[in-house]
C-alpha cells in the first residue's frame, strides 16, 4: 500500500504510533488532554497580559509571543495526530505534509530568536536598570519580534525551496506520527546530502546565534549578581531569570536531540518519544515554567477572576 513508482506522490502515509488499537485509545485521550490544557495555559496567558495594564511591561510582550508560538505549534501538530489515532487509513496529501512540515519549521526557527530577545530583556532589566525603559522601548520590542518573524521566515522558506526538489519513488509511508524533516529526508530516493548539509547549517547557526546571544547575556547577569550586596536584590534576579533558563534548557535540549543530526541516525521508536515531548509535553509546560514562580502573572490572574466575579455580581 505504501509503493510508489512515480515521483508524483500524490499522498504520504503516517506511521501509527502503536498497532495496539487500545493504546491508540489511550493516547487520543492523552494527547487531547495535554493540548486542550496547552490551548487554555497560552490563550489565557496571551488574554491576560493583553487585559492586565500592569503587564503591558517588555518581558510580558515578549512572553505573550511565546505563548503565541507555544498555542501555533501545538495547533500545527497535534490535531492531525488525533485524527490519525482514530482513523485506519494515515493518509495526508502531499501539499498538506509539507505545510505542516513548513510551519512547524518556522515556528521553531521564530521560538530560538524570541529565547534571545526574552534574555537580552533581562540582561537590560538587572544590568542597566536605570536606562531600562529607554533602551527597552515600544521600538526596540517591536524591532526585535518582527526581526525574529522575518528571519525564521526566511530560514525555513530556503528550507522548503530545497525540499521541493526531492523525490519519493519507492515509498511514502512515513516513519513518524507527523511531517517531520528528518523522516522525509529518511524517505526521499534522491541524493539529499547537500540538502542536509544546508538544513545543519542554517540550524547549527540559527541555534549558535541565540545560544551566544543567551549566554553572554546571563553571563553579564552573574557578574552582576554577584557584585550586588543586597541578599534581597540577588534572590529578585534569581527569581526573574530562574523560570526563563529553565524553558531555554528544556528547549535546547530537546531540539537538539531530536533535529540536530544526520538522518542516517533517524529511529522510529526513541525519535518518536523525543517529538512527542518537544511538540506536546514541552508546549504545555512553558506557561506553568513561566507563571507558576512569576508573582506579577498570579496576582494578574487574581484581579481578573476579581473582575469577572464583581462584573457577575453586578448582573
Amino acid at each position: 500500500m505504501g509503493s510508489r513508482n512515480n515521483t508524483n506522490v500524490p499522498d504520504f502515509i503516517l506511521m501509527r504510533l502503536t498497532d495496539s488499537e487500545e493504546i491508540q485509545r489511550v493516547f487520543f485521550m492523552l494527547f487531547l488532554l495535554i493540548y486542550l490544557i496547552t490551548v487554555l495555559e497560552n490563550a489565557g496567558m496571551i488574554l491576560i497580559i493583553c487585559l492586565d495594564p500592569q503587564l503591558h511591561t517588555p518581558m510580558y510582550f515578549f512572553l505573550s509571543h511565546l505563548s503565541f508560538l507555544d498555542l501555533s505549534y501545538s495547533t500545527v501538530i497535534t490535531p492531525k495526530t488525533l485524527e490519525n489515532l482514530l482513523t485506519s487509513k494515515k493518509y495526508v496529501s502531499f501539499m498538506s505534509c509539507f505545510t505542516q512540515m513548513y510551519f512547524s519549521v518556522f515556528l521553531g526557527f521564530t521560538d530560538f530568536f524570541l529565547l534571545s530577545s526574552m534574555a537580552y530583556d533581562h540582561y537590560v532589566a538587572i544590568c542597566n536598570p536605570l536606562h531600562y525603559p529607554v533602551i527597552m522601548s515600544v521600538t526596540l520590542c517591536c524591532i526585535l519580534i518582527t526581526g525574529s518573524y522575518l528571519i525564521a521566515f526566511t530560514e525555513s522558506s530556503v528550507n522548503i525551496v530545497y525540499m521541493n526538489s526531492w523525490h519519493f519513488c519507492s515509498s511514502n509511508v512515513i516513519y513518524h506520527f507527523f511531517c517531520d524533516i528528518t523522516p522525509i529526508l529518511a524517505l526521499s530516493c534522491t541524493d539529499t546530502h547537500d540538502t542536509e548539509i544546508m538544513i545543519v547549517i542554517l540550524g547549527s547557526i540559527t541555534a549558535m546565534v541565540s545560544l551566544i546571544t543567551i549566554s553572554v547575556s546571563y553571563g553579564s547577569i552573574l557578574s552582576t549578581i554577584l557584585k550586588t550586596i543586597s541578599t534581597s536584590g540577588k534572590h529578585k534576579a534569581f527569581s526573574t531569570c530562574a523560570s526563563h533558563l529553565l524553558g531555554v534548557t528544556i528547549f535546547y535540549s530537546s531540539a537538539t536531540f531530536t533535529y540536530l543530526k544526520p538522518k542516517l541516525s533517524y529511529s522510529l521508536g526513541r525519535d518518536q518519544v523525543a517529538s512527542v515531548f518537544y511538540t506536546m509535553v514541552v508546549l504545555m509546560l512553558n506557561p506553568l515554567i513561566y507563571s507558576l514562580r512569576n508573582r506579577e502573572v498570579k496576582n494578574a490572574l487574581i484581579r481578573f477572576m476579581q473582575k469577572r466575579e464583581g462584573s457577575r455580581q453586578l448582573k
